[in-house]
Formats: structure tokens, C-alpha cells, sequence
């Protein structure tokens, strides 16, 4: 009886939905990826042994080389959808132009990611391997610009809109505002968890300057954000 019980719990059946998909695989491998890169910094930085810290070095390590066979061919989804973005005549200039940049830059990087996994498994050794992954970097780094300029031109775009809004003692306009509210806060979740992984692309090429903890634990925060967006999905 405990044993059908929990076998047919509501959350077990969550649980199914959720790892059958592979945004869901993904962000849960992502959070175990970045965590151990912060364990392994603080395991290191805190005098443990050495057979400790290449626990979560090789954790980080295979997690990630994990991730990168999962991502290959997503790059012709993000073309798509730059495409898409482009025939949008109905959306805003600005963000249409950022729509496009922001998916042109993680198809290139999933596309050079994908080379540079190749040659990091060893399954073929290019002799620009470490440059292609220092590209991959760069067009993650351009497109994560170009979706934090479109969240603060949004923002700016709604609280302008919500002012106008909460003026107003019109029943029908109240539901409206709600609205706008639910937006702003999902728009500012999604604002901090690019920051978030603006500091991974940035660190790693040298345009800012931040230990593996940091970097580590800003990893984590926003995959913990992705991996709450994708749990629901599934509800």
C-alpha cells in the first residue's frame, strides 16, 4: 500500500514529465555543473584534500561534457527563431532587432560549441580547438547583451504603461494592470538570471575578473531559476 502510494503520488508522475524533457535535463544537470564548480573552488580555497576537490572538478567537468552532447543540432532552433523574429513586422523595432541578435548569437554559439565539444571529447582534434571555444564564449556573451538591453527596454516600456494604468479607476483597467505587474516581475526574473550568466561568458574572456566561486554560485542562481520555470511547465 506505501509502496502503490507513492508510486502513483501526483509528484512522481511530475517527476516524469519533467526529466522527459530536455530542458528539464538540462537545468538540472546545469545546477550539479556550476555547484560543483563552486565546491570546487571552496573545497580548494578551504585546505581539503585533493582527492575531494577532483570529486567536484570531475563532477563539473563531466556534467558539462554531458550538456554539450545534449545541446548538439539546438543551434538550427535558434536560427529559426532569428528568422522568425525577423518576419515579426508586429513587434516593436527594437525588440524584434534584439530578438534577432540575441538568437543569432546562441545559434552561433551552440554551433561553435558543439565543434568545440567535439574536438574536448577527443572525438576529433581541431588545431584552433581552444579559439572556437573562446568564440563560443563570444557569441553566448552577444547574445545575452542583446536579451538584457531588450529586458531593461521592456521594463522601462511597462512601468511607463503601469503608471498610465494605475491613474485610472476603471474596473477593466485594474485586470490590465495586474497583467502588466505578473510581466515586470517575470521580465526582471528572467533580467537577473542573464546577469547572472553574463559573469560566466564575460570571466571567460577576460572582460571581467571574478574568482570560480563567483562565477560557481552565479551559475547555480540562475540555473535554480531556469530549473523553477521548467518544474512548472511540467505541473
Amino acid at each position: 500500500m506505501v509502496a502503490d502510494a507513492l508510486i502513483y503520488h501526483p509528484a512522481v508522475s511530475h517527476f516524469n514529465r519533467f526529466v522527459a524533457t530536455t530542458v528539464g535535463r538540462d537545468k538540472a544537470l546545469r545546477t550539479i555543473q556550476y555547484f560543483a564548480r563552486f565546491l570546487a573552488w571552496y573545497t580548494y580555497r578551504t585546505n581539503h584534500p585533493q582527492t575531494t576537490v577532483a570529486i567536484f572538478e570531475t563532477t563539473k567537468k563531466q556534467f558539462g561534457s554531458v550538456r554539450k552532447a545534449m545541446r548538439l543540432g539546438k543551434f538550427v532552433e535558434h536560427f529559426k527563431a532569428a528568422a522568425v523574429a525577423a518576419d515579426n513586422k508586429s513587434l516593436d523595432p527594437v525588440l524584434r532587432y534584439l530578438a534577432i541578435g540575441r538568437q543569432l548569437g546562441y545559434a552561433f554559439y551552440l554551433s561553435l560549441d558543439a565543434i568545440a565539444y567535439i574536438d574536448s571529447s577527443g572525438i576529433y582534434k581541431f588545431a584552433s580547438g581552444p579559439r572556437l571555444a573562446q568564440e563560443a564564449y563570444r557569441a553566448w556573451w552577444t547574445g545575452l547583451v542583446c536579451n538584457i538591453l531588450a529586458s531593461v527596454y521592456t521594463l522601462y516600456n511597462l512601468q511607463a504603461a503601469t503608471k498610465k494604468k494605475a491613474d485610472s479607476a476603471d474596473a477593466e483597467k485594474a485586470v490590465e494592470l495586474k497583467k502588466l505587474q505578473s510581466t515586470s516581475r517575470a521580465t526582471q526574473l528572467q533580467l537577473f538570471s542573464d546577469l547572472c550568466d553574463f559573469t560566466i561568458p564575460s570571466t571567460a574572456l577576460g572582460f571581467i575578473t571574478l574568482d570560480d566561486g563567483l562565477v560557481g554560485l552565479a551559475g547555480t542562481t540562475s540555473s535554480i531559476i531556469g530549473l523553477r520555470s521548467a518544474w512548472a511547465k511540467t505541473a
